[in-house]
């Protein structure tokens, strides 16, 4: 199967940045928070976990701390940058549980659920 990759434009315009190779991270797993059309989840909103965020994750129904071997997924622990999903970050910035994120390397489509104002709120790299 093939995927069409958007462009790796990040949500402030210039080229998108890794978010993370340990635990590495993205729909592609290459290290960045590009997208396709098959990305249902748009992993588009380069995250930085938390505790709280990731109690919040497992409460709403997607427990990313606990590692699962048999899908080559370590767990996420605090400090760990991710490629998570936009609707899931809006759901948590909605419920006061939001991550910190990092615009260059968060892709442009995550503006398509994210307003750029939400996003700035919670950057960590705005200059």
């Amino acid at each position: 199967m093939t995927f069409q990759i958007e462009e790796s434009v990040n949500v402030l315009g210039g080229e998108l940045k890794h978010c993370s190779m340990e635990p590495l991270t993205g729909f592609f797993r290459n290290g960045c928070c590009d997208t396709c059309d098959d990305d249902r989840g748009s992993h588009t909103v380069c995250a930085i976990m938390t505790e709280e965020f990731l109690a919040y994750s497992k409460y709403v129904g997607n427990d990313l701390s606990t590692p699962m071997p048999k899908f080559g997924f370590p767990g996420l622990k605090d400090g760990d940058q991710w490629c998570l999903c936009a609707a899931r970050f809006l759901q948590a910035y909605r419920d006061d549980a939001a991550p910190r994120v990092r615009l260059q390397c968060t892709h442009r489509k995550a503006l398509d659920i994210v307003p750029i104002e939400i996003l700035k709120q919670c950057a960590i790299d705005l200059n």
